[in-house]
């Protein structure tokens, strides 16, 4: 590939860890750059430090044969891409620094024929501000904001746009779009990136690039909050929210996807108020459905307080704490955020079980809220709180769960384990559930 030997990652989070890998197993040599020495360290020793599908696998392959180096500190490289997070502050505001930071990061390290690449999911006009502060801070070299094809620099914006849990798999096989400052840029970028996808490169600019990633999360949080809506409908009416749903997808042109304690993730959870932020006045939906899904796990914790006895003390064991199943990601999960609303309660004991974790996040610190296996919890828990569909939680026999208070609030024994589909149906077309909302009750 023409000049680019040597790219640099910085950040080595969710997905900035996973790139470093999928570079350095393409011959690039690959220098992962995290401001966390804990995470330098292990990375350097060819471990990991979240949990994702062969991703140990393969860092341990490419530490080993020299391909990816990790510091602390932004080295010279080809091609510099930011993968750094930007979370909303707490007036549900886009909070940038950690890109503007990064960025000063590489600054010095900038040469002539050097491409950036911002990855992180950011608000519109994000890549051109960076453009703008990296051209203050290397007066001396001339941006394609200001030069356009006469750049000495390269700037473009790629966002990712995979699934935790899949994401070696969906950074090859996904579409990308790529919003570069400059013909050449994209160019650069195009080249850079078909390097290892499989999927097709869309060249735009970079504005559109920017709010295409925010548009599809904003989409998949309106689709959760209409089934939310609709769990909420079918718990007054009595009617079994998820058939509701599964008879009504088989319309060849419906997708309803599927409710549950809430929104939870770096993406979905955050990007909707990326767009509210730009444009207030013009996204009225957009702003209920957040509101709806926020809420969520209100509604779980007064279903559960419905279920109390309220003179005795009582203990609820919460089933996972991860934003979706089978990953240890817990940012913005709507499962931390019922486990503390329910710490806050008094008479209450909270046990939690989550598999892909040893530790409790943060906000559970200091709350009294125990942490143990699955089964132990269920044998202590007066109520049981279904919050994640882990895999490990569908092994459990329903017998254990048979003299228990039960929130179910993904279907996964009131709805996946009890129903008998038709034969005909799901060999026709197979019916995959993976996000349920509340039934409350007891498993017969």
């Amino acid at each position: 590939m023409t000049n680019i030997r040597t790219v640099s990652v910085i950040g080595m989070g969710y997905i900035g860890l996973p790139t470093c890998a999928i570079f350095a197993s393409r011959g690039f040599d690959v220098i992962g750059v995290d401001v966390n020495v804990a995470v330098v360290d292990k990375v350097n020793h060819g471990q990991i430090h979240i949990v994702e599908p062969d991703l140990d696998g393969l860092i341990q392959k490419v530490v080993a044969n020299g391909r990816l180096k990790a510091f602390t500190r932004p080295q010279p490289a080809d091609v510099f891409i930011i993968t750094v997070p930007t979370p909303i502050t707490e007036d549900k505001k886009p909070d940038i620094d950690y890109v503007i930071s990064a960025a000063r990061s590489i600054a010095p390290m900038l040469k002539v024929g050097d491409l950036v690449m911002l990855e992180s999911t950011s608000p519109v006009g994000t890549t051109r501000a960076i453009t703008r502060l990296l051209a203050e801070l290397r007066p001396e070299l001339r941006f394609p904001d200001t030069y356009g094809e006469e750049a000495d620099i390269l700037v473009a914006y790629s966002p990712e746009r995979v699934l935790p849990g899949k994401i070696l798999t969906e950074l090859v096989n996904n579409d990308r779009s790529i919003g570069g400052l400059s013909q050449k840029s994209s160019e650069r970028a195009a080249e850079l990136y078909s390097s290892f996808v499989t999927g097709k490169l869309f060249v735009t600019q970079p504005e559109i690039a920017e709010l295409v990633k925010l548009t599809e999360n904003a989409f998949r949080d309106v689709n959760i909050a209409f089934a939310n809506e609709l769990a909420a409908v079918c718990q007054e009416l009595s009617l079994n929210v998820w058939e509701v749903i599964e008879l009504a997808n088989r319309h060849p042109r419906v997708n309803i996807l599927q409710p549950g304690p809430g929104v939870g993730g770096h993406c979905i959870a955050v990007d909707p108020h990326f767009i509210i932020d730009a444009a207030p006045n013009s996204t009225r939906l957009i702003r209920a459905a957040r509101t709806i899904n926020s809420e969520r796990p209100h509604a779980v914790v007064r279903d559960i307080e419905a279920l109390l006895d309220k003179r005795r003390n009582q203990t609820v064991a919460c089933l996972g704490l991860s934003f979706k199943p089978d990953i240890d990601d817990m940012r913005e999960s709507p499962a931390v955020e019922v486990v503390k609303l329910l710490a806050e309660k008094p008479d209450l004991s909270i046990i939690v079980a989550e598999p892909n974790a040893r530790t409790l996040p943060h906000e559970l610190e200091g709350k009294g809220v125990v942490m143990m296996d699955a089964l132990s919890a269920i044998d202590c828990a007066d109520i049981v709180v279904l919050l994640v569909d882990h895999r490990q939680f569908k092994l459990i026999d329903a017998e254990a769960l048979k003299s228990k208070a039960l929130v179910d609030t993904r279907g996964l024994w009131t709805w996946r384990k009890a129903r008998k589909p038709d034969a005909r149906m799901q060999e026709e077309r197979p019916v995959t559930v993976t996000s349920m909302p509340k039934i409350v009750g007891r498993v017969a």
